[in-house]
């Protein structure tokens, strides 16, 4: 019943922009927080930026504060991650997730948190 589907990864040149969906069914923003993961080649998931509309808070990695944005179109019941200024230690897979009932300070360093995962999209940035 729960889908959630990513679109948007690509290659982009440093310095450049991507925007990646995520179409949720299944899930309502009400009850679950969203959070964008990403795994790059050798590292562990991390968590980039988790978004609770129930709880009105919206959490940024460090890493990406300032260069990457999270919207919602809850009528598509769509989350929308847009990245710009992409650097090349951006380079991963994106996840799209949810998470029931824990708060996203929680979930952003521990992925053991998340209810459901999206297949992922491959976003690569060339220096």
């Amino acid at each position: 019943e729960v889908q959630l589907v990513e679109s948007g990864g690509g290659l982009v040149q440093a310095g450049g922009s991507l925007k990646l969906s995520c179409a949720a069914s299944g899930v309502s923003f009400d009850d679950y927080a969203i959070v964008w993961f990403r795994q790059a080649p050798g590292k562990e998931r991390e968590g980039v930026v988790c978004s609770s509309s129930k709880n009105d808070t919206t959490y940024y990695a460090d890493s990406i504060k300032g260069r990457f944005s999270i919207s919602s179109d809850n009528a598509k019941n769509t989350v929308i991650l847009q990245m710009n200024s992409l650097e090349p230690e951006d380079t991963a897979v994106y996840y799209c997730a949810a998470a029931f009932s824990v708060l996203c300070p929680l979930i952003m360093p521990c992925p053991s948190t998340v209810n459901y995962w999206g297949q992922g999209t491959q976003v690569t940035v060339s220096s």
